[in-house]
């Protein structure tokens, strides 16, 4: 359909029926196998002609289910445009993938595309349209429950993985490709944070920090194509994202030339009203409409309120039409109009949810995302070993993680399952509960421990423990499990420790009693069989973090490209009166860019192919990677750099490339970056978006702590050195 017949479908439409295709409704207001509606209307004052004329619906799948409320729909849509359906498909459909947290360790776009393409096949089948994924959020602190659906504290590596995403989601042809969804990049903008890591909580920052750290990885999800932008629950300067003009019109409309479809969040235009903005439903809509947003999800102010404010001419008809002509080039670009039951297949959707082939992929990425955190020549496991596998999540599926929307536990492979196809000499006992332990429990593990030869715990959260709304003070795992570890600790048998949770923990109790640690994360619907593969050394692990992991919450936030200070601690100085604690060091427990490997590598001999840098002349730099150890092993290079003397303080360090190599055992292979001046770059005190002549540091190295150093000059029309 072009836009000439979407517009003439628009002056067709009466006022109220515009603006019901404003609003989303849950799919609970569609009874499920018949399309009857019922039930909840009533509760929100939604009239039956307000459904009928809905544009759209969340939370519905099912290839059955979708066609029946499409066809019912459609019955009562006098216009016949079709319901768009949408759903939260963040991190896969049936067949679940690691949480994004942990596919950001995997330092890998490919499988990152590769899981957002499998989602969008299993989702797409199914009937669904939309997934409001990518979350691209920036985030810095551990506490913030939410932290599982981001890829991490990097602007940089959260673009990479924003393209990744909406590429695999969407590919190259919504219109004709019906096996891929659009995707909803989210949320729009700085919700990763909240003061006090606290779910909803007012973000405060400076325009500059802003569009430094936290607006590049929505920007780079847009220059990919992602076809709509959800609002954020939180402030920005003080104004709800959702209201807030500035930065839904201004920026995202007329800076970054965003045409698709801005639907707020779950009840955030309503939400308006306790954050005192608002005085009314009316007032809320007033400002949502006049920032932008073209669908208001689960409130009724639009409907309840926007026809008196345009009669009363507080709002132009004409931004309603241009609301309703945005939805409608979507589903015109989903090919509704024709096909309103777009992908959807009963009979494909048998074959085709939690097939082999998209299992196998769940698999490789998990493998590709645990990430090894100490290894004191334990692993990896010896089948003819006898090893005791102990712990409440030994023999559990809840290794799914939030937002594993449609995934079961019943189809999730347990670890004890998987390790069990590696070795006969296991042997199992739950030893505690996730919050609580028995003496009985206690009793079980130590005699299953003392007849082995290496114990394997396998540890972590309830995946209801992170997630929306489940943010947390306390980070440490939980007591009744560092008891169960001191336990097992006492009987001086080798300790393997397998982390199964959903944000970076304060692992005091873990990492200083384990022999070795693996944080596998919630890994997925085929995590366990990767964890299996890993111990036993089918895959040397080469996760890397992407989020730093602190020492105490007490330092949070804690990331690695923070600001130095006037005053800046230097262990090798006596000076008091400098920026440190007291009573911890002031450095992550484990920084950001740290993960293991069964071997090891050595760095040596970087050189950098000048010591000046101009606009036309990047500088190239190379170093040697040599694997000193006995295994093949996957190493990711990284590139770091510090402006010396800005405009405006730098980063100690800001992550500028990366690359992954695979190196067999001796093997010694020449790792060569090119660094360009536009990559220098950054917003100045003005929000002049430029780079600094004079020094930087360059650092190449294992993570962001263990590196090499050089430095070069940038020199700029006629500066010298």
């Amino acid at each position: 359909m072009d836009i000439a017949q979407m517009e003439s479908i628009i002056k067709e439409m009466t006022l109220d029926e515009k603006i019901s295709q404003l609003m989303q409704l849950a799919g609970n207001f569609y009874y499920g196998l018949a399309g009857e509606i019922t039930g909840p209307f009533a509760e929100m004052g939604i009239s039956e002609n307000v459904i009928n004329n809905s544009g759209s619906v969340l939370g519905v799948s099912g290839a059955e289910d979708v066609i029946k409320i499409q066809k019912e729909y459609l019955k009562n849509n006098r216009h016949g445009i079709p319901l768009v359906f949408m759903a939260d498909v963040v991190h896969g459909y049936k067949t679940i993938f690691p949480i994004p947290l942990a596919i950001g360790c995997s330092w890998d776009m490919e499988l990152a595309e590769k899981s957002a393409e499998v989602a969008a096949r299993e989702a797409s089948v199914s009937g669904v349209h939309v997934t409001f994924a990518p979350m691209v959020d920036l985030v810095r602190d551990p506490r913030w429950g939410r932290v599982l659906e981001t890829t991490g504290e990097d602007p940089y590596l959260n673009s990479l993985f924003a393209k990744a995403f909406v590429r695999g989601f969407q590919g190259n042809d919504l219109t004709n490709d019906l096996e891929r969804v659009a995707a909803c990049v989210k949320h729009f903008a700085a919700y990763g944070a909240p003061e006090g890591g606290r779910d909803y909580n007012t973000v405060n920052m400076s325009e500059r920090q802003l569009r430094e750290s936290y607006l590049p990885a929505y920007k780079a999800a847009l220059d990919e194509g992602c076809e709509m932008v959800m609002t954020s629950f939180n402030t920005i300067d003080g104004i709800p994202a959702t209201g807030n003009k500035w930065l839904m019109r201004d920026v995202l409309r007329n800076e970054w030339g965003f045409e698709g479809v801005l639907i707020s969040d779950w009840g955030s235009v309503k939400e308006m009203i306790p954050h005192g903005v608002a005085e009314d439903e009316a007032e809320a809509a007033l400002k949502a409409i006049h920032a932008g947003v073209d669908l208001e999800m689960m409130t009724p102010c639009y409907v309840h309120e926007l026809k008196s404010l345009v009669e009363n001419r507080e709002v132009q008809e004409a931004l309603i039409d241009e609301a309703v002509l945005r939805i409608l080039k979507l589903k015109s670009k989903l090919g509704l109009f024709e096909n309103p039951y777009r992908g959807a297949d009963v009979q494909k959707e048998k074959k085709v949810i939690l097939s082999e082939d998209h299992r196998t992929v769940s698999r490789k990425l998990a493998e590709k995302s645990c990430v090894l955190l100490k290894n004191e020549n334990v692993l990896p496991l010896d089948a003819n070993q006898k090893i005791a596998l102990i712990g409440p999540l030994a023999q559990s599926g809840d290794l799914l993680g939030a937002w594993s929307w449609k995934g079961q536990i019943e189809n999730t492979v347990h670890l004890y399952d998987a390790m069990k196809l590696k070795t006969p000499n296991l042997t199992v006992a739950k030893g505690s509960d996730i919050e609580e332990i028995t003496e009985d429990q206690i009793t079980e593990a130590i005699k299953t421990a003392e007849n082995s030869d290496v114990v394997v715990l396998a540890v972590g959260e309830y995946a209801s423990m992170s997630g929306e709304a489940c943010c947390r003070s306390d980070i440490h795992l939980p007591k009744a499990q560092l008891e169960l570890i001191s336990h097992i600790k006492k009987l001086n048998k080798p300790l393997v420790v397998v982390l199964f949770n959903g944000r970076p923990l304060d692992l005091h109790g873990v990492l200083d009693e384990a022999d070795a640690v693996l944080e596998a994360w919630f890994p997925g619907t085929e995590g366990a069989a990767a964890v299996s593969n890993i111990l036993f050394g089918e895959v040397n692990p080469s996760g890397k973090l992407t989020m730093s992991f602190p020492y105490s919450v007490g330092q949070i936030p804690i990331y690695y490209n923070s600001f130095n200070t006037g005053r800046p601690f230097n262990e090798f100085s006596p000076d008091h009166y400098v920026s440190k604690y007291l009573d911890i060091p002031n450095e992550a427990l484990l920084p950001f860019g740290f993960g293991l490997s069964y071997t090891n590598f050595y760095y040596s001999e970087m050189n950098l192919s000048s010591e000046c840098m101009t606009t036309e002349n990047p500088i190239e730099i190379s170093i040697n990677v040599k694997n000193t150890g006995k295994f093949t092993g996957d190493e990711t290079v990284q590139l770091y750099v510090r402006d010396l003397a800005g405009d405006v303080v730098r980063p100690v360090k800001e992550l500028k490339d990366f690359q992954k190599v695979r190196l067999e055992a001796g093997e010694t292979k020449k790792v060569t970056f090119i660094l360009k001046e536009e990559q220098l770059r950054y917003y100045h005190s003005n929000l002049e978006f430029e780079s600094d002549k004079g020094s930087f540091e360059i650092y190449v190295g294992t993570n962001s702590v263990e590196v090499l150093t050089s430095k070069f000059h940038l020199l700029k029309e006629d500066s010298k050195i």
